[in-house]
């Protein structure tokens, strides 16, 4: 949650044996992974919330538990200078900075890049912006800024490696009634990316069990009682703000289904950019490498479908 500058602050202060180094590093991972900030030796501090309140206990019991001592003590900064003093510690500038000039490089040095390579790449630095991002407690146009030109090299790598990508259209999604959508024949772009591979597998898994892939090298070469996806003039393709993956989520009623609209925020931010996901980067390399060594699109979903059925147990779990 975006916090602001009048935050209540919370410390965590420790005092642990000497021969603890591996506590102690450990402690240390944790507690940056979360955005904390070290504010003198064993002193830490984050903005007072459940969450870190909750950290800071988890890390106070690890501490008492290996013979040493740890507080959890709420306060608040006694002036405007030093509550500039710790916001500023905060300040994640030069590490956007650091990311922002990567994918600059990133996009010009492209076009020498096979696609698994490009891919992998983006997604490494996509992972590392997910992660900037989510220990930026002080969120403001940095953040904005990094998205945008995510999603930028994004459908820069797009155009070059997956062309034809659908333009959204402004339109009411309708709902539709899964039994009347059985056994029915879908098409697609073939070499399938993100969205169209995830739609397939939501398609086969979720909607349309005895489902049959038509795979096209140009749209206009649908069979006539397809049903088309993630292209334009497809009856299943984007719509407004949400990607394929995301319309057919909500067009046949699964949006309560919490597993589903995870991998929705996952594909979405693959195929347009918005806000990271985590696991975004390794389901990106998977995908990338199944596409070089599989030989068509039906092998590839075959490939894939076990990656995606293991990703939706974990979401829908948490």
């Amino acid at each position: 949650m975006p916090l602001n500058k009048s935050t209540i602050w919370l410390l965590l202060v420790t005092n642990l044996p000497g021969a603890k180094q591996t506590l102690r590093m450990r402690i240390w991972r944790a507690l940056k992974s979360a955005g904390g900030e070290l504010l003198r030796d064993g002193v830490y501090v984050l903005p007072n919330s459940d969450s870190a309140r909750e950290l800071f206990n988890e890390q106070r019991l690890e501490i008492k538990a290996a013979g040493g001592m740890a507080y959890v003590m709420p306060f608040q900064s006694q002036s405007p200078d030093q509550q500039a003093e710790l916001v500023k510690l905060f300040d994640r500038s030069s590490d956007y900075q650091s990311i922002q000039t990567k994918l600059i490089a990133f996009r010009r040095a492209v076009e020498k890049l096979s696609e698994m390579d490009a891919r992998r790449k983006l997604a490494a630095l996509a992972r590392d912006g997910a992660t900037l991002i989510a220990t930026d407690l002080f969120p403001g146009k940095s953040t904005r800024q990094l998205q945008e030109l995510l999603a930028d090299v994004q459908h820069s790598l797009d155009a070059r490696f997956s062309t034809g990508e659908p333009q959204a259209v402004h339109r009411k999604i309708l709902r539709r009634d899964i039994k009347a959508f059985q056994g029915k024949t879908w098409a697609t772009r073939e070499h399938m990316w993100v969205d169209r591979l995830c739609s397939a597998w939501l398609i086969r898994r979720f909607i349309d069990s005895n489902s049959k892939f038509v795979w096209l090298k140009n749209i206009k070469d649908k069979p006539k009682r397809a049903l088309g996806f993630d292209f334009d003039g497809a009856e299943f393709s984007h719509v407004d703000s949400k990607v394929t993956f995301e319309v057919l989520v909500a067009s046949f009623g699964l949006e309560n289904d919490a597993g589903l609209t995870r991998l929705g925020m996952l594909v979405h931010f693959l195929d347009v950019g918005g806000i990271p996901v985590a696991e975004s980067a390794g389901l990106a390399a998977i995908i990338a490498g199944a596409r070089a060594l599989q030989p068509d699109d039906n092998a590839l979903l075959q490939s894939v479908t076990p990656a995606l059925d293991s990703l939706y147990h974990t979401y829908r779990g948490e």
